[in-house]
């Protein structure tokens, strides 16, 4: 049993997972930082000086902190915004470069029309002796 766990924990998937759980772990204690340090006093300026984490309401005996869900709604547009441009580029260099159309193989009998191979030089239908040059 061990032994198998140890092979479902070093497979590729499984690192991939854990080193992209960490990485946005710190990545959302960045963007933390920035909604609450960067752009959350601004806000709060051009609304009156208002602190959003203080915005808060009493309803009975419970306290509903509704300023610290806005800075969380905030948080989350950041960071899905900043997932969605990380998947458009990484979907961006996963596109196939463009292939280059095929050369044609045949080509078509001026005389009867048919489809001939593109060295011919004689029409193996209508028995038209070609000219070389139109081998394109």
């Amino acid at each position: 049993m061990f032994k198998e766990f140890k092979e479902f924990a070093v497979r590729g998937n499984v690192m991939d997972m854990a080193v992209g759980i960490i990485i946005g772990a710190a990545f959302g204690k960045i963007v933390n930082s920035l909604v609450n340090d960067i752009m959350m006093p601004p806000i709060g300026q051009v609304t009156g000086r208002v602190n959003f984490k203080d915005l808060s309401v009493a309803i009975g005996g419970a306290k509903i902190n509704y300023g610290l869900f806005i800075n969380t709604v905030i948080e989350f547009l950041i960071i899905a915004f900043a997932v969605f441009l990380l998947v458009r580029q990484v979907n961006r260099l996963r596109k196939p470069a463009a292939e280059a159309p095929a050369e044609p193989t045949t080509k078509e009998c001026p005389y009867c029309t048919l489809a001939i191979p593109v060295k011919a030089i004689k029409c193996p239908q209508c028995t038209a002796q070609l000219k070389l040059t139109q081998n394109v």
